[in-house]
């Protein structure tokens, strides 16, 4: 068994060093250098590679499973670890060789002598191949010494670790945060708050010992006492507990309410961002995750919607007059991309699966085709596009700003989320359930399954022409080219990341998929890879979103629910309640 886990970290190893060989020659390792973890003592670029030789330690202490669950002993799983910090310090060191050698800059621009010296720690280069090896091989070590440890120690560890990477990448966005309260709430200490975890890059040595107290200290708390916790709230009689929750969603409510008045412009105009595309993750969910037709044209409603609003309000519009105001026109809007999307739905009620999502992204295309069409330029404007669309006006106040198009968005977002809630729970969201689990079957049991794949085309379409709506009115304008096939891809992607037919999920994967790029644009050049890796590892360490519904993580651990005692009669055994119920009523 001790060869089984060494076996593993050597392979582990070798990926580590091909992981961080590809993050230095795309620019990523260079880039973070500028980037102070704690200013003039380390940056999160020299930090990079030993930060996957620390997971890679962490990864090959873990269980194997051979039959059966294996744990390695204390010194196999410090040996694994060893193992994996000693391959890829040495293939790094050979890099740092070839590249100092073979000097192959003309071919790999990012394989520089700055790169060199980063990998060396800054010093030279026998000192520094022995730094790479040595260290290599003690901080695999210490990844590895976290699965010796036990859950709450090692929970609060990781969660140190996070959060100091975490506020670092933030810095902006939190030090704005704290600027802001301390300009509203004057009388706390927000700004001294501030000036002491941050330098002016990175955090400051006090700060950065205080965040690995605080939230080591409380990662501890909660993996030690969070079952506790869970416990005592489930065992609260219904009214305290419905009192707990009610509490819970007026601070909720308040803070967000709050948050433009000391965020700042930047900051509002990326959560109105994040708010169009729930918006669209919305509608698109319950194309896809509810009714279980997979939809790559979704950016044909977005469009439609924004065109829309630019014909029905822009003075300048060829084709209607006189303008109307923006709220006279939403809801024609979404009658308009109602219709569009009973039009599109029509003609593929009888496709499924790739052939439906392959039609469906033809429609799309010929959306933008037409928007960019000369024959339409008299409507559309062409390649021009529709400019001066008015901003939305209440009572005299104009919402362009960011700060005040926020309450709107937020409003919105909220209808909504509380309509795809109560179409879920209902006889139609049973409908759509049955279709998306098998369509024959469905048919079978009498549901109209044209019928209902027309209404999710149309509630769909109406959200995303919504989404379209704000967007046209956020920024002014609205132009063909901005209306791709990447929107689709986006916002399929969020709801795949936040977790399929849930509505939960759809506000995580906005936030993590289109307002965490936005508050990291110094790393933009890399924000297809970092994409990418973000969803492929979802794809292998949590299929099922980050917050799935029951049922579909239920789909995605059916074997692993099989072994568990109870699994399959219908019955929650923590609750008691019953989890299975008629798809029809």
């Amino acid at each position: 068994m001790t060869a089984l886990f060494l076996r593993r970290a050597f392979v582990t190893g070798l990926v580590v060093a091909v992981a961080a060989i590809h993050l230095c020659l795309v620019g990523l390792v260079s880039s973070l250098h500028d980037l102070d973890l704690i200013t003039k003592l380390v940056t999160v670029g020299s930090l990079l590679p030993a930060l996957l030789a620390f997971a890679g330690g962490y990864r090959a202490a873990s269980q194997m499973r051979v039959g059966e669950l294996h744990r390695p002993s204390p010194m196999v799983a410090l040996a694994s670890g060893a193992v994996v910090g000693l391959v890829a310090g040495v293939l790094l060191a050979l890099f740092t060789i070839f590249v100092d050698v073979v000097q192959p800059r003309d071919m790999l621009i990012n394989a520089s002598p700055k790169l060199v010296t980063i990998l060396h720690w800054e010093q030279e280069p026998a000192l520094g191949t022995i730094a790479t090896l040595v260290g290599g091989t003690l901080v695999g070590m210490l990844g590895a010494s976290l699965q010796i440890l036990p859950a709450s120690l090692r929970r609060g560890a990781l969660t140190a670790i996070v959060a100091a990477l975490v506020l670092v990448l933030m810095q902006t966005f939190v030090s704005q945060v704290l600027t802001g309260l301390a300009k509203v709430l004057g009388g706390l200490p927000f700004k001294d708050l501030n000036n002491f975890v941050y330098a002016r890059k990175g955090l400051t040595v006090p700060g950065a010992i205080a965040t690995i107290i605080l939230f080591g200290v409380g990662g501890y708390a909660w993996a030690s006492r969070g079952d506790q916790l869970r416990a005592g709230y489930a065992g609260m009689s219904p009214v305290r507990r419905r009192s707990v929750k009610w509490t819970g969603l007026v601070i909720g409510i308040l803070a967000l309410l709050s948050l433009p008045t000391f965020i700042g412009s930047f900051l509002s105009q990326t959560l109105d961002t994040i708010g169009i595309y729930i918006l669209l993750g919305l509608g698109l969910n319950i194309v896809v995750g509810f009714a279980g037709l997979l939809d790559l044209g979704y950016v044909a409603f977005y469009a439609v919607g924004a065109y829309a609003l630019a014909v029905l309000t822009s003075p300048v519009s060829p084709a209607f007059n006189p303008a109307l105001n923006f709220w006279l026109a939403v809801p024609l809007v979404m009658g308009i991309t109602a219709l569009i999307g009973i039009s599109i739905g029509a003609p593929v009620l009888r496709l499924r699966g790739d052939y439906l999502a392959i039609v469906t992204l033809g429609f799309g295309e010929i959306a933008r085709i037409v928007f960019l069409s000369d024959a339409m330029t008299p409507i559309l404007g062409g390649a021009q596009g529709i400019l001066s669309i008015p901003a939305p006006n209440f009572f005299g106040l104009d919402l362009r700003q960011p700060e005040r198009l926020y309450y709107p968005i937020l409003i919105a977002c909220v209808v909504a989320a509380v309509v795809a809630v109560s179409l879920a729970n209902s006889r139609v969201g049973r409908a759509w359930t049955a279709m998306r689990e098998d369509e024959s079957v469905a048919e079978a049991t009498g549901i109209n399954t044209t019928k209902y794949k027309l209404m999710a085309f149309a509630m769909g379409a109406t959200f995303g022409g919504l989404g379209g709506a704000f967007y046209a009115a956020n920024i002014g304008s609205v132009f063909p080219q901005q209306l791709n096939i990447q929107v689709s891809i986006n916002v399929l992607a969020l709801i795949i990341l936040g977790g399929i037919g849930s509505i939960p999920g759809v506000i995580v994967g906005a936030v993590v998929l289109v307002g965490l790029p936005e508050l990291l644009r110094e790393f933009s050049e890399y924000r297809l890879l970092i994409y990418g890796a973000v969803l492929v590892a979802m794809m292998l360490i949590r299929p099922e979103g980050l917050l799935p519904n029951r049922s579909r993580r239920a789909e995605l651990h059916e074997s692993e629910d099989a072994e568990k005692p109870g699994a399959d009669d219908g019955w929650d055994s923590e609750s008691g309640e019953q989890t299975a119920e008629p798809l029809i009523t």
